[in-house]
């Protein structure tokens, strides 16, 4: 079969390869899959250069999501049967034509889910769907949030519309507010033009930013932190530009707001099976109903992995960039 590896912490473009290797065999309570469609993450790319808050032992196979079909069943595995289609969460190794999963991490799909959809089901959209249960944002409050154009911002801004709450989104360039608005989103604003602060205060009102979400830090952090009101919480999600927000002090004392992390594997983590299961039910139920979508930028071949990589790192890209057999 073919795989994806690598064997040192780096840029994945310098890092990773593409090998041929025997088929993994499932152990007790476990499923041997065959990949459909696995998508790139920055948590998966994070992971490759070693500064994500798990190191795999090394030599290791990179990815954490898939959609797939159930090739064979370990010991004591009768939750799922040979031929299903499943997605595959939390699951270390996906860049592979075979791989294996523990049978309980398996999403069983509806047939009227696309396969671009299910590949990647879970880590974003499970991620910005806790996020606003963390926050629990009361009636007419608004959350603040940057990287508006990437996935995670994306369906943060579409859950909340359903769920009849209010985002804000910041963008870095004025083309991201047509790209978010061929999508349905709106109350956009971007930060290249010199009257973005007016732009985005105008549309808060006299409404109470009760949190922001960073998920870019450096001086975007201070962005979002600019338009929270008394009280109000930056919850900090991802460093997308830089590994260092650059937050003045004054507004954090003076209108006592919190800094605070969000990390969605240990919120999961955390979670109990009841709530995984209403969420993961609510996003499946918002996908079908159009109500949240996920777009697709390109799909590659496992052996185009570094063409794959560059593209997710490309800016402006509209969707996910997925990996086939």
């Amino acid at each position: 079969m073919r795989t994806v590896s690598y064997e040192q912490f780096g840029e994945p473009a310098d890092v990773l390869t593409t090998r041929e290797a025997e088929a993994p065999a499932p152990a007790a309570g476990e499923v041997l899959l065959r990949l459909i469609l696995s998508p790139i993450h920055h948590h998966d790319l994070w992971t490759i250069r070693g500064t994500y808050g798990v190191r795999p032992e090394l030599p290791a196979v990179p990815g954490s999501e898939a959609v797939a079909v159930v090739e064979a069943l370990g010991e004591g595995v009768d939750s799922v049967a040979v031929g299903d289609r499943v997605a595959a969460t939390a699951t270390p190794g996906t860049w592979s034509e075979l791989f294996t999963a523990p049978a309980g991490s398996l999403v069983p799909l509806p047939a009227e889910l696309p396969d671009e959809a299910a590949a990647q089901l879970v880590a974003m959209p499970f991620s910005a769907l806790s996020l606003l249960e963390h926050l629990g944002l009361a009636e007419g409050e608004v959350l603040v949030q940057n990287a508006a154009t990437g996935a995670v911002g994306r369906l943060v801004a579409q859950f909340a519309r359903a769920r009849g709450q209010r985002v804000i989104s910041l963008v870095r360039r004025s083309s991201g507010v047509e790209e978010l608005a061929a999508q349905g989103i709106g109350d956009v604003v971007a930060t290249d033009q010199d009257d973005w602060q007016e732009q985005a205060r105008a549309l808060i009102g006299d409404a109470h930013v009760a949190a922001g979400l960073d998920s870019v830090g450096g001086e975007a952090a201070g962005q979002v932190l600019s338009l929270l009101g008394r009280g109000g919480r930056l919850v900090v999600f991802g460093a997308m530009g830089a590994t260092t927000m650059a937050l003045p002090s004054g507004p954090i004392i003076f209108k006592d707001l919190k800094v605070e992390g969000f990390w969605g594997a240990q919120i999961s983590a955390d979670m109990s099976d009841e709530q995984r299961r209403r969420l993961i039910g609510e996003i499946i139920a918002r996908l079908l109903s159009g109500e949240a979508t996920l777009p697709v930028s390109d799909t590659f071949g496992l052996d185009e992995v570094a063409d794959a990589v560059a593209a997710t790192l490309t800016d402006g890209r509209q969707g996910k960039v997925l990996l086939r057999p």
